[in-house]
């Protein structure tokens, strides 16, 4: 679809003009002979750019701009004008004018400016379309009492510039909830910053939050922005910051106290408007008991606390959240989304997610990666679960799942079993199969099973599988 462009000049010959040039280049053009009959225009239809003169009776084109960038802040305008002072384009760019060009006009340069201008607003639309993509990925599934009651405390926080501690296990999804905050707060177009305190060594952390001066230390050979100047205006979440230094705490309560700070080995002092949303798997409580954490700290941190709920203690959200993963999944890998049975999903109802919600997204996108052509878009059955999930403490619940055939590795008897030993029962029936298919080639099965050559040797012997003889 072409652009389409309003002119609002009231010189006629710059009306005639323009909108000739500009219909012969491909776009859509209307015009306007005044700043009121302008606003009227944009009312009755937005245009993707104005081109705006400054100096017209009754309303001039810098009263139109405050009164255009009041109503549509996004609209790109450019101003023009005959008698263009200095002072004239700073108040301009000031109230949000894109451009400033010079009369008499060059057509050449109204040309690249209008290409620059698409080019911004395809940008513009590129970067809505994959937040979008992002958050849908970074969408808080469930609708379990505790996850509602996060879901609303969300809602009411978002908007407000408060400090949030996030608290809860690894894998819950604490990044997620500070994502969630920031995506529905007004800064939502501003970065988010995400800083992993435990991943930083120490001698750096202050570097990397606060930025150095060249020359501030060995290696700084170039002046660099911390964390803290790249989340100006945005959030900044700082994840495992029970593991920062005392150091390193005092700075931080500084910052939440004054909203200023200082590059490592720099004397400037700079202003930031930072929200920060902490996170941590430590009880900071105890924390302070040790010696280990500021508590004065912990009261600025912790203005409106998040507790996240472990995935063991809202396993209703499992169907949720499996069918979401498998979705996200199927997209990514370029397979078909799988569905889970109902015995299945009582195996993952039952398992005790040691590693939460991320654990359970592992698990799922190790399931589609490793789907055969065969199974794609097949339900994920009892065999299939038992073949992926590695641990001894599974909960003993009845598997009933129907035979499939005699010479399916992943059929199991309709009869009770616990996962363990069916489990076992599986993965011998289905070593047995490979073994079969590969006329008992040792190292090529364990190849095929992506286990060591001697790993499978011990579970021949421990399964009582015999080879052939010859």
């Amino acid at each position: 679809m072409s652009k389409f462009i309003l002119i609002i000049d009231d010189e006629s010959s710059i009306r005639q003009s323009l909108t000739g040039a500009l219909t012969d280049e491909g776009y859509r053009v209307a015009a306007a002979t005044s700043g009121g009959e302008g606003l009227e225009a944009i009312r009755n239809e937005r245009p993707d750019a104005v081109l705006l003169d400054i100096w017209m009776p009754e309303m001039d084109g810098l009263e139109v701009l405050k009164r255009i960038k009041a109503e549509w802040p996004d609209l790109i305008v450019v101003m023009m004008s005959g008698h263009g002072t200095i002072e004239t384009a700073v108040r301009a760019t000031k109230l949000g004018a894109f451009d400033f060009v010079e009369k008499p006009l060059s057509l050449e340069r109204i040309l690249v400016l209008l290409q620059n201008i698409s080019s911004v607003q395809d940008l513009a639309r590129e970067n809505v379309a994959l937040r979008k993509q992002i958050q849908k990925t970074r969408t808080l599934v469930g609708q379990s009492a505790p996850m509602r009651t996060i879901q609303d405390l969300i809602r009411r926080v978002a908007p407000t510039t408060g400090s949030v501690l996030i608290t809860g296990e690894n894998g819950t999804g604490k990044e997620l909830v500070a994502h969630s905050i920031h995506a529905l707060s007004p800064r939502y177009y501003k970065p988010f910053v995400p800083v992993t305190c435990a991943a930083i060594p120490e001698e750096l952390i202050e570097s990397e939050l606060f930025g150095h001066e060249k020359g501030s230390f060995t290696g700084a050979t170039a002046l660099r922005r911390g964390k803290f100047d790249l989340a100006n205006g945005g959030t900044l979440f700082l994840d495992e910051i029970g593991d920062m230094s005392l150091k390193t705490q005092a700075k931080i309560l500084r910052i939440l106290q004054e909203q200023k700070f200082e590059r490592v080995g720099g004397s400037q002092t700079i202003s930031v408007d930072v929200r920060i949303v902490a996170a941590t798997n430590k009880d900071l409580k105890q924390e302070i008991g040790r010696g280990n954490f500021r508590e004065d700290l912990f009261y600025r941190l912790n203005v409106i606390p998040f507790q996240i709920p472990r995935l063991r203690d809202r396993k209703e959200d499992i169907p949720l959240l499996s069918a979401h993963f498998f979705r996200e999944f199927a997209t990514t890998h370029g397979k078909k989304a799988r569905e889970v049975t109902p015995e299945a999903m009582e195996v993952l109802k039952s398992y005790s997610w040691p590693g939460n919600v991320r654990e359970l997204k592992n698990l799922i996108e190790r399931i589609m990666i490793l789907t055969s052509e065969s199974e794609d878009g097949e339900p994920v059955t009892v065999a299939t679960l038992l073949c992926h999930l590695h641990d001894e403490t599974l909960k003993a619940v009845p598997v009933v799942e129907p035979v499939a055939s005699s010479d399916d590795a992943g059929a199991l008897c309709a009869r009770n079993l616990n996962l363990r030993d069916a489990r076992q029962e599986f993965e011998k029936e289905f070593i047995l199969k490979t073994l079969k298919e590969n006329d008992w080639n040792i190292s090529k099965t364990a190849q095929i099973l992506g286990v060591e050559r001697s790993h499978l040797h011990r579970k021949i012997k421990s399964f009582g599988i015999d080879p052939p003889r010859e």
